[in-house]
């Protein structure tokens, strides 16, 4: 059973870098595709960015040029750095992984941009 913790988020000012992990224990990580959603309240979970199981990246428009995917193989490790946050960034940041045609999603991580 794959589970999918994240971690990394907080306060932080604007203009303010965070970097967030997502820890998927129990996976066959080299052929997983790893993403980032987040969420506030009372609206849809929204796609951030994805990294497919080769390496390759992509971005939301509101995100590109500030934030960056990757991913660790040998730390099962899915990481987000998030530079130049803004307060329209703050919301529940969730990780999904995805193996063989099954999602599994993390519980998620507070990042709240505020002065």
């Amino acid at each position: 059973q794959v589970q999918v913790v994240e971690s990394g988020g907080g306060l932080v000012q604007p203009g303010g870098s965070l970097r967030l992990s997502c820890i998927a224990s129990g996976s066959d990580f080299s052929r997983v595709a790893g993403y980032w959603y987040r969420q506030t309240p009372g609206k849809q979970r929204d796609w951030v960015a994805s990294i497919s199981r080769w390496g390759f990246s992509q971005h939301a428009d509101s995100v590109k040029g500030r934030f960056t995917i990757s991913r660790d193989n040998a730390k099962n490790t899915v990481s987000l750095l998030m530079n130049n946050l803004r307060p329209e960034d703050t919301a529940v940041y969730y990780c999904k992984i995805f193996q063989d045609g099954v999602e599994y999603w993390g519980k998620g991580t507070q990042v709240t941009v505020s002065s």
